[in-house]
Order: C-alpha cells, then structure tokens, then sequence
C-alpha cells in the first residue's frame, strides 16, 4: 500500500498510525532517507494490501452521521452512526481499516475496528441511544449488529473516507 504524506506528519507518526515500527517502515522504503520526508511523498505501507485492490469502500458522511458502504462503487448499504462531539471532531480525510478485535469491552461494544489513524476507529457501543448524535471523542460510532455485519463483509485494507 502507498500512503502520501500530509501536512505535519512525521515518519514516526505514519508508523504510528498503521502500527508498524519505526524499522519496518524504512525497510519497506529502501533508498529513502528518513528524516526527511515531505508532503506529496509517497511512503509504501508494508503489510497492507492497496486499497484500489479491494472492491468494497466506506464513505462516512459526518453532517449525516451515516456510514455509507460502497461496493465497486455502487451503495450496498447505509448506516446511521455517532461521530465526535465539539473539541473532539472524527478526522476529517482517507483512511484504511488496519485491523478488527471482537469484543473490546467498555463503551466499544462488540467490535473495534482501528483506522489508519492513530486513536480512532470504527466501533460498537453500549450506549445505542448515541447513534445518530455528535458525541464521541472522535470515533465513528455504530449499533453493534450493525458493526459487526460491517465487520463480516469488509477486509482489512478497505478505503474509509471521512468527510463533512
């Protein structure tokens, strides 16, 4: 997977995000030189499969608070969510899903499934009536049999695009 770097990241952050090392990521890049990286660049993601590869897609639309889930492109599916509150926006941008972990416990309901950005994710809740509202620290809420039908249909490495 190639990931382009955006305003304000570091190599250490990328790494971070797609919870790889530090090591792996200079690895995987042979010929760069790591402490400088610019935006534009193209850094590949070892690990993970393009995103372009993969026929499924999510469109998160935060004004709507909905999870839209495209197949080649077409509606399959839409999905009322919870997205951050004020002072805790859900990022704004693309994403891939980087790995899925049934039952996490606390208020993540009954699946997790962590964005390539470092502290957010694409959950359940114990709180169903927190569906359709402005009130997460930045994750995209969902009601657990609707996550976890998210999480049986889509792989890892799926495009998540998060816009207003």
């Amino acid at each position: 997977m190639i990931h382009t770097v955006k305003r304000g990241e570091t190599l250490s952050s990328i790494a971070g995000d797609y919870r790889l090392s530090l090591a792996s990521l200079i690895a995987a890049n042979p010929g760069f030189t790591p402490n400088l990286i610019y935006v534009g660049q193209r850094i590949v993601i070892p690990g993970f499969p393009s995103p372009s590869t993969i026929p499924f897609s999510i469109y998160i639309s935060l004004s709507n608070r909905t999870l839209t889930l495209l197949y080649q492109g077409q509606t399959r599916k839409v999905y009322p969510v919870g997205v951050g509150r004020m002072l805790h926006e859900t990022p704004r941008g693309d994403f891939i899903l980087i790995n899925k972990a049934p039952n996490p416990g606390g208020p993540y309901g009954t699946m997790w499934m962590s964005l390539s950005k470092k502290g957010y994710g694409i959950h359940g809740t114990n709180d169903p009536s927190s569906i359709g509202k402005y009130v997460s620290k930045g994750c995209v809420r969902m009601h657990n049999q609707d996550v976890e039908e998210l999480s049986r249909t889509i792989p890892i490495g799926t495009l998540v695009s998060i816009r207003p």
